[in-house]
């Protein structure tokens, strides 16, 4: 009997901590398992599941006192990703199995009583934690393997059961070192913005929201299209970058939401909440360590809120701080975790309760129209950069004239401007002009007075508040990207000002 170390990976968001398994097994006294390190309830079952997994793999479990001890002591365990590792280490301990392929070597997987090894979440944000932490080598359960190698620098190995992992570690047997062929899925066909007719503004401002990374709002009765254009504009956007692909599914890893397969997330996502979810559902949140909400989901996306006042105030509030800063932070019982956040907001509404095909039709009282749209606060709306009212569908645009652009000649448009933002920036480590400070924009990049005379006379009138004025400056820049100019003139502060107009209630 000895004392043996096995490694393991506590997750806390999407950072993770590596945890020291170590098992000490002493001959004498009566049989007992002890789990010590802030274990939650899930873990303490461990002992249990541990147990039954390896005598079903026809090992003994040692017959004496076993002490398992997960270091940092004074961080919170939780979940079922250490049962693999808590299985080894006992056996080690026990001088069932050699200790040599243990070392460096992180395991990750729930164990079910007969020894089969189940995938559980986290698994891609945990190899890229052991990784940092120096660690060469992890055995996973064989369904994450796909998953797992897209940690490069670190030899991920797939294992069906416990009994795999037991004759590897005693040299009789390999793992698998290869995810298997993906099923092919049936095809999902993208979603083209030649179906959308007519509403050359909503268009419009579409591709200038693609092209800055700006938030927008679209106002309008329904049947106007409004939700057709928020679905495709992920198909204006390029393509994640590795890094950005990497933190994406990384999410979606804790999340749950990765198809084995083909785990990689390499397009931005797209996210639309029911107006009836939770402040949790929509921000991130549950007991114990909270989860990633719709607004994580959608990080490096777009987080689509049909029939936006609709949510109510508290929902729509909870944003806020998330627009700001491109993240979230989520105080529970047992810590503080951080989530990305950082998604292009689509905010879509009718104007009134009754939502007539037509302003003419509307029957709703003034103030039943302003306690409506007034949903939308004052503060929310200041960091939503684009607003448009789409216009009602007639017959004539119905049998339609020349066909309208379709997805890919506006994407080119986008990808080209969003180039030239992407070197303007590059130095200073951002991607789009929607990310750039406003005092960057008015200090480094200030534009002449004649430029922003319209912008300056809404400053002093009250008409744009601080925030908005540097919301319009992006804007501005952006609108000059696609227009091939190298500096924002004064047409493109007028525009980018037109864009910022509240609809009167």
């Amino acid at each position: 009997m000895a004392l043996r170390r096995t490694w393991a990976v506590a997750l806390f968001g999407v950072d993770g901590r590596l945890v020291e398994i170590e098992a000490d097994v002493r001959r004498g006294g009566l049989p007992n398992v002890q789990l010590l390190g802030l274990p939650d309830t899930a873990l303490q079952e461990a002992k249990n599941r541990v147990r039954a997994a390896v005598q079903n793999s026809r090992e003994d479990w040692p017959q004496s006192c076993v002490t398992l001890a997960l270091s940092p002591a004074a961080l919170p365990k939780a979940g079922t990703s250490y049962d693999l590792a808590l299985a080894c280490a006992v056996l080690a301990g026990a001088e069932q199995v050699p200790p040599r392929l243990l070392e460096g070597t992180v395991l990750f997987g729930e164990l079910a009583l007969d020894g089969r090894i189940r995938s559980v979440r986290g698994l891609l944000p945990a190899l890229l934690a052991a990784r940092r932490e120096g660690v060469r080598r992890a055995v996973v359960p064989v369904e994450g393997l796909a998953e797992g190698q897209l940690v490069d620098g670190l030899e991920v190995l797939g294992a069906h059961d416990l009994g795999e992992v037991i004759g590897w570690l005693r040299g009789q047997a390999e793992l698998a070192d290869r995810p298997a062929e993906p099923t092919a899925g049936q095809a999902v066909e993208a979603e083209d913005l030649v179906d959308v007719l007519g509403q050359p503004e909503a268009r419009w401002a579409l591709e200038v929201a693609a092209a800055g990374g700006h938030h927008l709002l679209l106002v309008g009765p329904p049947g106007t299209g409004k939700t057709m254009l928020a679905r495709r504009l992920g198909g204006l956007l390029p393509d994640l970058t590795r890094q950005e692909a990497l933190e994406v599914t990384a999410i979606h890893s804790v999340a749950g939401e990765l198809r084995g397969g083909a785990p990689l997330v390499s397009a931005p996502p797209f996210v639309a909440p029911h107006h009836s979810t939770s402040v949790p559902g929509l921000i991130g949140g549950g007991s114990g360590l909270a989860r990633p909400g719709a607004v994580s989901r959608a990080h490096r996306g777009t987080l689509f809120l049909d029939e936006a006042c609709e949510f109510g105030p508290q929902r729509l509030e909870a944003l806020r701080t998330a627009l700001e800063e491109g993240e979230v932070r989520l105080s529970r019982r047992d810590g503080t975790l951080r989530y990305p956040a950082r998604f292009q907001l689509v905010l879509a509404t009718n104007p009134c309760p009754c939502a007539p095909s037509r302003d003419a039709d509307c029957h709703c009282a003034p103030q039943a129209r302003r306690r409506y749209f007034g949903k939308l606060s004052g503060p929310l709306l200041d960091r939503v950069d684009l607003r448009v009212d789409m216009r009602p569908v007639t017959a004539m645009t119905m049998r339609g004239g020349e066909p309208p652009e379709s997805s890919e000649v506006v994407r080119a448009r986008v990808a080209r401007a969003r180039e030239v933002a992407a070197e303007r920036w590059s130095e200073r480590g951002w991607r789009t002009n929607g990310e750039v400070p406003g005092p960057v924009l008015r200090r480094e990049f200030g534009l002449p007075g004649k430029v922003t005379a319209l912008l300056d006379r809404g400053l002093d009138a009250g008409a744009v508040t601080a925030r908005g004025a540097d919301r319009c400056l992006r804007v501005a820049w952006t609108l000059a990207d696609l227009d091939g100019r190298e500096r924002p003139e004064a047409e493109h502060v007028a525009a980018a000002l037109a864009f910022r107009e509240r609809r009167p209630a």
